[in-house]
């Protein structure tokens, strides 16, 4: 603004100082011509005036930027204080959610499965309880008497036939393999409903298991969900079995335990060499240019190596053998002449370091676990220590306690209601996992055999919570209150719970079906009941009393 006015006064000044009337020349002589003068000063005041003109575009041009330059930076300046306003709120929302996460922490240490009290479950259940009639303690009594203890008791005999079989079959298994190269067979362990005295439905089917090692000088190593490396969601519970020899560190070298001379060079580590799994990687059942222990692989082995076992033994017996499922590699069934057969599975298991916690490839018949992520990783069971927590709770309880008849009631009403309207998401296994955590949850004296029908209630109750909140965790990871007696590993303590119904949050139309078939199981509930049950007096309706097997 200052230049163009100094500008504009100096044209006037020099057409002031210029003008030959004012200032005349010396020696000048008036022109004769005055219209002449006149036209020329006439012209030159219209070049003054465009010359303002112009002048006072560039002015106002110059304003307009200035005051657009202006605005922009006003403009840069809000959005400054607009970020650090959002700054400072995302920086306290983020404070807020990590103390949020740290209270669901500790709340979770204290109580990390909410088994609710009678109030909460009245309010969470009223509409699936409504109008439902329940069976009174008379009836469970007489329906427990010769629906239950009617049809369970060949399961000892069973047990002892089946286990006296396997551990010949696993003895000539031994014999037909390489001790050199073949994984070593141990003997196997029966966990599951049949060894818990809880499975109520036929076909009764005995569940073994069967750990194996590698041939020396191989050692497995295995890594878990919850060992500190990151697993992504849908392979929480899983875990993968690498073959090292032994002496190797992780990474599979002897270099950091052996002293190399001067001179010499790891090839191993070299920049320019790199780890070449050769056939002997695959020998051990490993997937393919790995060293990691392929499932497949190992049910293509056992199901070989079980097969030779028989040929070599079954002169001996007056049965045939064959694999009653062809995707399990130890679904067996002895079929005898007379038409009878009996089912079980010989299922092949590594172990976790010194513990009874297993990798195993599959679950026969519940389907507990998803399809795994790849044939290298294994899902963990805690069969053996489930066994194991029930048997020692087992011993605090009132005698003949209903904790198992409860089981084995609910276990019956879901198989009956799922052979009438279909499968549905709920397994056996989740069943138990109520009732485990109930055990834990419930006093002693709760148990009492005259309970049975409150008991039974609450598991009801406890379940439709769990389905209402998608949320059921499983019993011993990330339960700290497992007792010590057990010696169960500490690192499946800390870890997060795993959430069993995860996959109904997935597949809603899963969710949408179980929860029907849950809903209707409880509206025909005395129905079923009063199918299997036999009438009679007060006085004689005392089987519930009775030992249980």
């Amino acid at each position: 603004m200052p230049v163009g006015i100094f500008r504009v006064c100096l044209v006037v000044i020099t057409a002031i100082v210029n003008h030959p009337l004012l200032f005349p020349k010396e020696n000048g002589t008036v022109f004769e011509n005055t219209e002449e003068i006149i036209q020329k000063m006439k012209e030159r005041e219209e070049s003054l005036r465009l010359e303002q003109l112009r002048l006072e575009q560039e002015i106002a041009d110059q304003e307009a930027t200035q005051k657009t330059l202006e605005n922009a930076a006003e403009v840069v300046e809000e959005i400054k204080e607009e970020k650090i306003r959002w700054d400072m709120w995302t920086a306290f929302s983020m404070v807020v959610f990590l103390l949020i996460e740290l209270w669901r922490q500790d709340f979770q240490e204290g109580n990390w499965q909410d088994t609710g009290g009678e109030e909460d479950d009245m309010a969470v259940l009223g509409k699936a309880f409504k109008g439902v009639a329940f069976p009174d303690k008379a009836v469970l009594a007489s329906f427990y008497e010769k629906r239950i203890l009617g049809t369970t008791g060949d399961m000892a005999r069973m047990r002892e036939m089946v286990e006296g079989f396997a551990d010949d079959l696993l003895e000539a298994l031994r014999s037909v393999c390489n001790r050199d190269a073949d994984m070593e067979v141990e003997d196997c362990m029966g966990v599951g409903s049949m060894y818990e005295n809880w499975r109520v439905r036929k076909p009764f089917v005995c569940d073994l298991i069967v750990p194996f090692a590698p041939p020396e000088p191989y050692c497995f190593r295995s890594q878990i969900w919850c060992s500190g490396d990151s697993f992504p969601p849908d392979e929480q519970g899983y875990g993968t079995i690498k073959v090292c020899r032994a002496g190797e560190d992780a990474t599979g070298c002897i270099c950091d335990k052996t002293k190399l001379g001067e001179d010499m060079l790891c090839l191993l580590h070299s920049q320019t060499n790199t780890t070449r799994p050769s056939s002997e990687m695959e020998d051990l059942l490993c997937f393919k240019n790995t060293q990691y222990l392929d499932a497949n692989q190992v049910m293509k082995w056992f199901q070989i190596a079980v097969t030779k076992a028989w040929n070599r033994i079954s002169h001996k017996y007056e049965f045939d053998l064959s694999f009653s499922l062809l995707d399990l590699p130890g679904a067996l069934k002895i079929k005898f002449k007379s038409g009878k057969s009996i089912a079980f599975n010989l299922t092949p298991v590594v172990q976790y370091e010194n513990s009874d916690v297993y990798f195993i490839s599959h679950f026969p018949r519940n389907g507990l676990a998803a399809d795994l992520p790849s044939s290298t990783h294994w899902f963990l069971t805690f069969a053996v220590y489930e066994r194991r927590f029930i048997q020692l709770v087992s011993k605090a309880l009132p005698a003949n306690a209903c904790h198992v008849s409860c089981l084995q009631i609910l276990a019956f009403l879901h198989g009956k209601q799922c052979s009438l309207t279909g499968p549905s998401g709920l397994t056996n296994y989740h069943l138990k996992t109520v009732m485990l955590h109930l055990l834990q949850a419930r006093p002693s004296q709760d148990w009492a055999p005259e309970k049975l029908e409150a008991r039974l209630q609450d598991m009801l109750k406890f379940l439709e919570k769990c389905l209402h909140e998608k949320k059921l965790y499983h019993f011993f990871i990330g339960n700290g209150k497992v007792p010590a007696q057990l010696g169960f590993p500490i690192i499946f303590q800390r870890a997060e719970p795993l959430n069993l119904f995860r996959p109904f949050v997935l597949h809603r139309d899963v969710y949408r079906k179980t929860v029907d078939t849950f809903h209707e199981m409880l509206r025909n509930t005395s129905a079923l009941i009063n199918e299997y049950t036999v009438h009679i007096p007060l006085a004689h309706t005392n089987g519930i009393h009775k030992e249980s097997l």
